[in-house]
């Protein structure tokens, strides 16, 4: 027999692929390793074929191994190599499942028509040709419409492609090799990427239902640090968003401390105008640290692939300059597209319907997980939801096993912590009907004594 075989507890489906799936996590099963075939493995536990057959489809769907047909099942290795390190732990893997709760994007069924706007923009293209590479970078009619809904009066502002963009510029503006960066955590794992690639350290800090903790973010800031990313509406992955009065608290901890006055604080307004919070900033009270970064990704399109950077006109320029040594400027065909939707009022419109229909989703869905004793840490708002779960690695086997897929915590957490709590990230956004049977399904999945039946979650399979 196979020695970890040995180790299989149960003769279930879920029961054979947990047992698996906790040994590909520890090691015991390395990326790569070829499996036994189904008839061998059901012969050497005693249970059918088909019951190995089954533990084989969840694990596939959970992406942790790989059928090469005849060659046989293997534990996956990375395939995704073009990705980030911790990137690729969002990225999923191509499967059945009927339902990815796993990528945190925007229902594209609730994002705004493009064909009016590209109507009207083409039907002006002469005045949106570049008749110079020297032209400004940001449209004026955009920039006007910026500043009139940015949370404070910004020295500077520009458009760049994305958010992740936008903040990585900024870190490349002020952070140097051996740096320190104070991060959230669990926080957003391309952040972390971003940090290492750039030689610096992360210096991790906890959340509560209001975002950063302040006393946290103060014993960070005797680390010396140079720069700190912070996400102040629906915070990914725990959809927390930050009320003024904890803004100006961070505001407070950062000016009084010996080491805040040369810190840049670098806020990723990802959901923009979904989020159902008050738009806040701590540029409010340092206007002359704060970098805010507001996408229209999860509002108006991933593909639109353009954020607004706002702060320091010193900071700021030095990114437009940047920038014109590689891209030059964010197209200014997709700047007039996104200056229409803004101020388009259908348009105006469905961001709005989109942002009621999102609200109702989580609300929805954390009414559907309450029947089970299962509450978010926080009152998520945007489109994610941070589940917590007895057992990362069985949750995801469990929910793949009828069709869900969800995203590891794992991949959020900016530092390793040996027995921390485990949780899943759930885009709530994608849950359009059925969220009874959904929240059955999360809720099964994470709890160690599943409740009641799984028949529940069998229409996902």
């Amino acid at each position: 027999m196979h020695s970890w075989i040995q180790h299989i507890d149960g003769s279930s489906p879920r029961d054979i692929a947990a047992s698996i799936a906790r040994q590909i996590t520890s090691g015991e099963l390395a990326p790569g390793d070829r499996l036994p075939t189904v008839r061998v493995v059901a012969s050497e536990i005693g249970v059918s074929p088909a019951t190995v057959s089954h533990a084989w489809q969840a694990l596939a769907r959970a992406g942790l191994i790989v059928s090469r047909g005849r060659a046989g099942s293997f534990v996956r290795s990375t395939d995704a190599a073009w990705l980030p390190p911790r990137t690729q732990g969002l990225a999923g893997h191509p499967g059945d499942a009927r339902l990815d709760l796993s990528r945190g994007t925007p229902d594209p069924l609730l994002l705004p028509g493009l064909a009016r706007a590209l109507a009207r923009v083409s039907a002006g293209a002469q005045s949106a040709q570049t008749s110079s590479y020297h032209d400004l970078p940001l449209i004026p009619e955009l920039e006007r419409v910026l500043r009139a809904a940015w949370p404070y009066p910004p020295e500077a502002i520009t458009v760049v492609d994305g958010a992740l963009d936008a903040v990585s510029r900024a870190l490349e503006s002020v952070v140097r090799f051996g740096d320190r960066v104070v991060v959230e955590s669990p926080g957003f794992p391309p952040f972390f990427d971003l940090i290492d690639a750039l030689g610096a350290e992360r210096v991790p800090v906890t959340l509560d239902d209001d975002g950063m903790l302040p006393s946290s973010l103060s014993a960070a800031l005797g680390s010396h640090p140079s720069a700190v990313i912070l996400q102040p509406r629906a915070q990914n992955p725990t959809g927390a968003s930050m009320p003024r009065a904890r803004a100006e608290e961070l505001a407070r901890v950062i000016r009084g401390h010996p080491n805040g006055s040369q810190l840049i604080v670098i806020e990723d307004d990802h959901s923009g105008q979904i989020s159902t919070a008050g738009d806040v900033s701590l540029g409010e009270w340092l206007p002359d640290q704060v970098l805010h970064v507001r996408s229209f990704s999860k509002s108006h399109g991933p593909d639109l692939r353009i954020a607004a950077l706002g702060g320091p006109s010193g900071i700021v320029d030095r990114i437009v300059a940047r920038r014109m040594l590689g891209p030059g400027w964010t197209s200014r065909m997709t700047q007039r597209i996104l200056y229409d939707l803004l101020t388009d009022g259908q348009s105006i419109d469905e961001v709005a319907e989109a942002r009621r229909q999102y609200y109702t989703r989580q609300r929805t869905l954390a009414s559907g997980l309450a029947t089970w004793d299962i509450a978010s840490p926080v009152r998520s708002d945007g489109i994610n939801t941070w589940l917590p779960v007895a057992d990362e690695r069985s949750a995801l086997v469990q929910l793949a096993a009828v069709g869900i897929r969800v995203a590891a915590g794992s991949a959020f957490m900016a530092t390793d912590v040996p027995g921390a709590p485990a949780f899943v990230r759930v885009t709530a956004g994608m849950v359009r009907d059925d969220t009874a049977e959904v929240a059955a399904a999360l809720a099964a999945a994470a709890l160690p004594h599943p409740p009641g039946s799984h028949s529940l979650g069998a229409r996902w399979s």
